[in-house]
């Protein structure tokens, strides 16, 4: 039998302090070797048993989970996963604790108070081994863009900050994250990149250099419309176990734009997209898959690769030339600016929310 994961618990909530390990425990491969009410004492305890993975929370009193994260990363680099409140002040921390090294994060269900746990048991406990799996990579002390050993939101950040703002396509983006997460994590995005990053809302229009991040629990799909190309948001039933998934985004792409669609497949754990990327593929448009060995989690990637879906495996340092290579930008086109602002004032003027969730 292979050595047990060993995790330590970082919660300032006696509750969570029983009931993390307890769920966790129920797995085999798992073994909880302490847990922590702080940071000051959860530092102590990692001299003290040397984990292989800790989940932290953010909101503590003493020293708080982001110092904490910080002085973890600075010591001894391990994998950490965040426990997070789901709200926006928790994404907020959990968006700033990915910067600092944080390999994925869990959002706590908001009734986590009262004991219920048991939503996220099986999110918790496998996002723990694939912390694992991960360790054996260097994990990131900083936020340096050269160090690409995180997940999928820093993935994201490292690929779109390094696209120009006259990039002449629209990027439509699905991060299996939870309602309340995603509007952060745009801004953040929003905040680091050239390109016009917003979540997404029915409606929106698909113009070049905009980024628009599907919110939580929402599909997203591209539609052409008389009006123009759009982004529709519905409420269908989970996909591939997810809502947001990424087959919902591409088999739509692949519908309504054919021959000029293009398909990433980036870090992530299962296989959602992999069908929809061969959609893309059969209807003639151009699908890329993310290299395994830059992928943190290469599920997502790896099952499109094993099913000969992929036209192109990219790694990550080399996803945003690749992509600017492939569509190019408007630096020849002097009135884009110009169309672009017409475009956003007439969308201002005369948006219809579209929405696809009764059909």
């Amino acid at each position: 039998m292979s050595e047990r994961i060993r995790v330590l618990v970082v919660d300032d909530s006696a509750l969570m302090r029983k009931l993390i390990p307890a769920i966790l425990e129920r797995d085999p491969s798992i073994e909880v070797v302490g847990t922590a009410m702080d940071g000051t004492f959860a530092l102590k305890k990692i001299e003290e048993f040397h984990p292989d993975v800790i989940t932290l929370d953010l909101e503590m009193p003493r020293m708080d989970g982001l110092e904490a994260l910080r002085l973890i990363m600075r010591r001894a680099p391990m994998p950490v996963i965040v426990f997070s409140t789901h709200s926006k002040e928790g994404a907020y921390s959990t968006f700033k604790a990915h910067a600092l090294g944080a390999i994925d994060f869990v959002a706590k269900p908001r009734d986590a108070a009262a004991g219920h746990l048991e939503a996220i048991a099986v999110e918790l406990i496998d996002k723990i081994k694939v912390a694992k799996r991960a360790s054996g990579r260097k994990i990131r002390a900083s936020v340096e863009v050269e160090t690409i050993s995180t997940g999928g939101p820093n993935a994201l950040q490292y690929v779109l900050s390094q696209i120009p703002a006259d990039f002449a396509a629209t990027i439509l983006i699905v991060q299996h994250m939870p309602e309340g997460f995603t509007e952060m994590f745009a801004r953040r995005l929003d905040e680091c990149c050239a390109l016009d990053v917003h979540e997404a809302r029915s409606g929106d229009l698909l113009i070049a250099g905009r980024v628009l991040i599907c919110p939580g629990n929402r599909h997203i799909i591209a539609r052409r419309m008389p009006r123009g190309d759009m982004a529709v948001l519905s409420d269908g039933p989970p996909v591939n176990g997810h809502r947001p998934s990424a087959d919902v985004l591409f088999h739509s792409v692949a519908r309504e734009f054919t021959l000029t669609s293009i398909g990433v497949l980036m870090t992530g754990m299962g296989d959602d997209g992999a069908e929809g990327l061969g959609a893309i593929k059969a209807a003639g448009g151009m699908t890329v898959a993310q290299s395994e060995d830059t992928c943190v989690v290469s599920g997502m990637p790896r099952a499109a690769i094993i099913k000969g879906y992929a036209n192109k495996i990219v790694p990550l340092e080399s996803m945003s030339a690749f992509l600017v290579g492939l569509c190019g930008t408007d630096r020849d086109h002097p009135d884009r600016a110009e169309k672009k602002d017409k475009i956003e004032k007439n969308e201002k003027t005369d948006r219809t929310q579209v929405s696809s969730h009764r059909t």
